[in-house]
């Protein structure tokens, strides 16, 4: 009996090229919001402006007092002079480039902590698999559409924060897990734990002195990027580019099926839109409070105004408290700064 002389496809998974990125920018971010802490604190200089700085032994690199800042840190008019995320400096003093600085900066060490970790957590594993170029666009990106969020409808207070970035990553992994749903194993129980952790975080959010809507923005901008940069080739495809030569497939199979491209143009676009309007809208110095009378829940932040003051009113209102501070500061007198809000991450799970 002769033997068939035609090979025999090449199973998926067998011979697929599954290359693993080695993971350098995720580390590289990590040491350089490190590094931005340290400046911060050196241009802080606690001792100087402050009678009681704790750890006051690190000389100009020592904390704020408890009562200012709890998350041992500088003072929010240090983070002010870095690039902190301020409405008024965006708007009145065109200073657009805080919507990207603010993402490395951070309020305290505590602060610092929870959120590298978290990165690095989330941020290897990303990387290993999709490259450092499109998990770092990913993060840059969905960084700057939480501070563009977090602009419209936190304008009477500053943010700095990482987590807008961090909550695009999770976003990604989201949106990345339904655009490749076929090639998963368990896909169910995956997409339902990402869910639930997405949701606990986010509801986290809601506590006291967390920027929230720096959170939903990052999310939001994450979950958009993840169907344009994640998205991988469907089985067929790999196993006729890689099958034996002469082995002859009974259909040519595209790279990316039908529901992949539909969500890679519909979310660019939403995102490419989105983007757009926010900055237009952040631009003319719109309040979103004013158009949306529950938003305001999403984030809780005992300082602030109500939404039906005049924005312009709270920023006089910080001009006066600034232009105290600048009064008294040099006579040696402890004063209070500003009221700061911590675009932090509250999250002890391997996301």
């Amino acid at each position: 009996m002769a033997s068939s002389s035609s090979p025999s496809p090449v199973p998926y998974g067998k011979d697929r090229p599954s290359k693993k990125w080695w993971p350098w920018l995720i580390p590289a971010f990590v040491i350089a919001n490190v590094v931005m802490f340290i400046i911060t604190m050196y241009v802080n200089n606690c001792p100087k402006n402050y009678v009681y700085c704790i750890a006051r032994f690190l000389g100009r690199f020592s904390f704020q007092p408890f009562k200012e800042n709890p998350l041992l840190g500088p003072s929010s008019i240090s983070l002010q002079k870095m690039g902190a995320l301020d409405v008024q400096k965006v708007v009145d003093g065109h200073q657009g480039w805080r919507l990207i600085t603010c993402n490395w900066l951070h309020g305290g060490v505590f602060h610092l902590l929870a959120n590298m970790l978290s990165l690095l957590v989330i941020g290897i594993r990303l990387e290993q698999e999709f490259g450092f170029v499109k998990v770092g666009l990913l993060y840059v990106i969905s960084g700057f559409g939480g501070s563009l969020l977090s602009a419209l409808f936190i304008q009477s207070n500053i943010s700095v924060g990482a987590s807008g970035a961090l909550f695009g990553l999770l976003g990604g992994m989201l949106s990345e897990l339904i655009t490749n749903w076929t090639i998963y194993a368990n896909k169910v129980a995956a997409f339902i734990t990402l869910v639930v952790i997405i949701a606990v975080n986010l509801a986290l959010g809601i506590l006291p002195h967390v920027d929230n809507f720096a959170h939903i923005g990052g999310f939001l901008s994450g979950f958009l990027l993840g169907f344009v940069f994640l998205i991988r080739p469907q089985f067929g495809w790999f196993s006729q580019r890689h099958a034996p030569l002469g082995y002859i497939p009974a259909s040519v199979k595209s790279k990316f099926k039908t529901y992949q491209r539909a969500l890679w143009i519909i979310s660019l676009i939403l995102l490419i839109a989105g983007l757009t309007i926010g900055m237009v809208l952040l631009l003319r110095g719109v309040d979103a409070n004013e158009h949306c009378s529950w938003c305001h829940y999403l984030s809780f932040h005992p300082n602030r105004q109500p939404a039906e003051l005049n924005v312009l009113k709270q920023w006089k209102i910080q001009r006066v408290l600034i232009a105290w501070r600048n009064e008294f500061s040099d006579s040696g007198v402890v004063h209070r700064a500003l009221p700061l809000n911590y675009a932090s991450c509250v999250d002890g799970s391997g996301r």
